[in-house]
């Protein structure tokens, strides 16, 4: 094997293991978005926060979106959190308080006013709450299809594999790619069915960042095995055709 295509796996499989790092973090952490409360609304009763555990069960967006807006709220793919002030306590310390989300939950419908199921059924903003979670999901698994490939293209002593895991790494690529999109343009969407009051301010998490960035690494290392697969394949139909010259 050439140099330059065992140095373009080589740094293509770096790339890969990066880049499932980088999106198993993310999802499964709860920092993809941020909400910051003003400490003129930071004032919840220990009731209102044990409600935030209840009302998502029962599938009332509102109530919970409120929650995450007056309680410094964080998003996740799996988890929404909210930290509640103890403001009766003698340390006044603050309690983060966590629900994890089935996979039941992920598949509840939108409508077009959070919280009235009295309203029609938003489907841009139920497909892309649904396709948020599910893309990464996807993307690792092609990227673990890629994987064994390529160990199987490592046992054959062959580049020709290499062709099939770059392929997958690139639709990995794009369906992180979409997840990205796909939360961002779903976080927008909420915000205008539900504005969030003045004083509160949202900003994206590093949990985020992690999935923005594990998507051009995968898009990289796809074109790496590509290149390395192409490029072997071409020069030994070269070589092949100046022997029989």
């Amino acid at each position: 094997m050439d140099n330059r295509f065992a140095t373009a796996l080589v740094i293509g499989s770096v790339l890969s293991l990066l880049s499932v790092i980088y999106l198993s973090a993310a999802v499964g952490t709860v920092s993809w978005y941020h909400y910051f409360t003003s400490s003129v609304l930071d004032n919840v009763s220990e009731t209102a926060a044990n409600e935030f555990l209840t009302e998502l069960e029962r599938a009332n967006e509102k109530a919970y979106t409120d929650a995450l807006y007056h309680c410094n709220g964080s998003l996740g793919l799996w988890q929404q959190c909210i930290t509640f002030s103890q403001q009766h306590s003698e340390d006044a310390s603050s309690e983060l308080r966590c629900v994890s989300l089935s996979f039941s939950d992920q598949f509840l419908e939108k409508y077009t006013q959070p919280g009235n199921h009295n309203t029609e059924i938003d489907l841009i903003r139920t497909y892309l709450w649904r396709c948020q979670f599910l893309l990464p999901l996807v993307a690792l698994g092609l990227i673990f299809f890629g994987a064994i490939i390529g160990l199987a293209g490592c046992v054959c002593r062959s580049l020709y594999p290499a062709l099939g895991t770059g392929a997958l790494h690139l639709l990995a690529g794009v369906c992180t790619l979409g997840a990205v999109l796909c939360f961002s343009s779903g976080v927008y969407m909420l915000q205008k069915s539900l504005p969030p009051p003045s004083e509160v301010r949202g900003e994206y998490g590093w949990s985020f960042c992690l999935a923005c960035v594990s998507s051009p690494l995968q898009i990289m290392a796809g074109a790496l095995f590509l290149w390395a697969s192409r490029a072997s394949r071409k020069e030994y139909s070269l070589m092949k055709a100046y022997r029989v010259a």
